[in-house]
């Protein structure tokens, strides 16, 4: 077991549905990491920015964007995440498509999990475009147990509620400007109810459709303390290196965990 996890969360102006481009800007971001990481993290559709548009630049699992994450988080030597649009075939006969708001997380070993977007952004329609997914996504590695979510699950906490006894929750996002308080906000009740390191990667700029978006990347503890931040507006990283052998005397001090209420999703 790892005691220590080293982090970053990468902000960027997104180039509206273009994965090439994108990933350029990650990759000089990654390889200018100067010291040893152990986890990236990407934002919400990171190769194209928050289209309802699926059909113009989804990709399947080994295409461009996932090859290209297998490629830098062996090259680094860490595991990345992020989400973006992919496509299945169903009924291949009758050409059937679904695409989905899929988070992919990367193991050094090129090994993937996959988590598909539960909650879908219906002010946006998003559940008009994309397959929610119904799976909650546990990954172990390095002793941590980490749950990644994306975007819009932050406004649930049912979904969010640490009933695994996970140790990092990540949230992925294109939450825009207008509503960046509620951002702030929920990222730290979560990490308050949760008693877990919680880490929100935004992005900046604006899309396509005019939405504007400030970024305000944040990474709090388990008592919803910040550890790192990023301002409006600003290209960059959050940072930090999380400990678990604190979180967890907390855990055991304070025991909040241990009233939870049990309860069944459906």
């Amino acid at each position: 077991m790892q005691n220590e996890l080293n982090i970053v969360g990468i902000q960027a102006d997104l180039v509206w549905e273009n994965p090439k481009q994108n990933s350029a800007f990650f990759e000089e971001k990654i390889k200018n990491l100067a010291s040893k990481i152990d986890l990236i993290i990407l934002p919400e559709m990171f190769a194209t920015g928050f289209t309802m548009h699926p059909e113009k630049v989804a990709e399947k699992m080994d295409g461009f964007s996932v090859s290209w994450m297998q490629k830098m988080a062996f090259e680094k030597q860490t595991a990345i995440c992020g989400s973006l649009v992919i496509k299945e075939s169903f009924n291949s006969a009758q050409g059937d498509i679904k695409y989905y708001n899929r988070l992919v997380f990367v193991f050094p070993s090129g090994e993937l999990k996959t988590y598909n977007k539960r909650h879908s952004f219906t002010l946006a329609g998003e559940d008009k475009v994309y397959t929610a997914g119904k799976e909650k996504l546990l990954i172990h590695y390095k002793g941590w147990k980490i749950c990644p979510l994306i975007c819009y699950d932050l406004r649930f906490p049912v979904w969010s509620r640490n009933t695994e006894n996970y140790d990092l929750l990540i949230y992925m996002a294109n939450w825009p400007v207008t509503r960046i308080k509620a951002w702030d906000t929920l990222l730290k009740a979560r990490a308050v109810e949760n008693m877990s390191y919680v880490v929100g990667v935004n992005r900046t700029g604006k899309d396509a459709n005019g939405y504007e978006y400030s970024g305000n990347s944040l990474l709090v503890d388990y008592l919803g303390e910040e550890l790192s931040n990023l301002k409006k507006n600003e290209v960059g990283i959050v940072r930090a290196i999380l400990f678990k052998d604190k979180q967890e005397t907390t855990r055991k001090k304070l025991g909040f965990l241990n009233d939870r209420d049990s309860f069944t999703i459906v």
